[in-house]
C-alpha cells in the first residue's frame, strides 16, 4: 500500500515571514511611486490571509485596483520574493531537512502549494530539496484554485492510498478531510487556532511528525 506525505510550503516548511514584508514593501513602493497607493503596505493583512488563492489575496489586498494592476502586482511581488530566495534571504524551518531525511525511504513525499511554479522552484532549488521530494504541485495546475483539488490531483496522480497532509492553515487540514487523508496541523507563524484544531494532529515542530507517523 503507497502511503505519502504531503507537505505545504509557505509556513510549514519555508519560513515566508523573513522574506514577506520586504517584497511587500518593494512592491507596494512602486504602486506608490505610480500613485496607485497611499499609506502603508498592509503586511498585517497579508499576514492573516496566508494560505488563500493569488486571486483573492490580491483582491484584499487591492480592493479598489484593476485586474490589469492586480497582476502586474502579483508579478512584481513573486520577482522580489525570487530574488530575496536566490540571495538567501528566507530560510526552511529548524530540521526540516532532517525530519524529511527521516521520511525519505519509508514514505513517499511531495510538496502542495498555493505558491506559484517559479516561486516554489527557488526554494526546491535553493535547499535541495529534492533529494526527498518527488515532485512539487503547485495551484497553478489548478483552474479553481482549491486546494483539496491539488492535493486529490497528488493523491490520484502517484496513486496513493494512504497518508497525511501537513500545514499550517485551515486549507490544508480541509484537503485532508477531502482527500480522506490524516491532516497534521503546525503551529508555526501563520497558523490559528480555530483552525488547527480541526486537524488530526497538530505539532509545535516539524520532527514530531516521526512520532505520529
Amino acid at each position: 500500500m503507497k502511503s505519502a506525505v504531503i507537505f505545504d510550503m509557505d509556513g510549514t516548511l519555508f519560513q515566508t515571514n523573513l522574506i514577506l514584508e520586504p517584497a511587500l514593501e518593494a512592491t507596494f513602493e512602486v504602486l506608490r511611486s505610480q500613485n496607485l497607493w497611499t499609506g502603508d503596505t498592509p503586511i498585517g493583512q497579508y499576514r492573516d490571509i496566508m494560505g488563500a488563492t493569488l486571486p483573492e489575496v490580491w483582491q484584499a489586498l487591492c480592493p479598489n485596483h484593476s485586474e490589469e494592476v492586480r497582476k502586474k502586482s502579483n508579478a512584481l511581488f513573486h520577482k522580489q520574493l525570487i530574488q530575496l530566495i536566490k540571495s538567501g534571504k528566507g530560510a526552511l524551518y529548524d530540521q526540516v531537512e532532517e525530519t524529511l531525511a527521516q521520511l525519505h525511504g519509508k514514505y513517499h513525499l511531495y510538496i502542495a502549494s498555493n505558491g506559484q511554479v517559479e516561486y516554489l522552484k527557488a526554494i526546491v532549488e535553493k535547499y535541495n530539496l529534492e533529494r526527498f521530494i518527488e515532485k512539487t504541485y503547485s495551484i497553478e495546475r489548478i483552474d479553481s484554485g482549491n486546494k483539496s483539488e491539488l492535493v486529490q490531483l497528488v493523491k490520484t496522480e502517484n496513486e496513493i492510498k494512504r497518508g497525511f497532509v501537513v500545514g499550517d492553515r485551515a486549507s490544508d487540514i480541509k484537503a485532508a478531510k477531502d482527500s480522506g487523508l490524516i491532516s497534521i496541523g503546525v503551529r508555526f507563524d501563520f497558523s490559528q487556532e480555530n483552525e488547527l484544531k480541526h486537524a488530526h494532529y497538530v505539532i509545535e515542530s516539524l520532527p514530531e511528525i516521526m512520532s505520529i507517523v
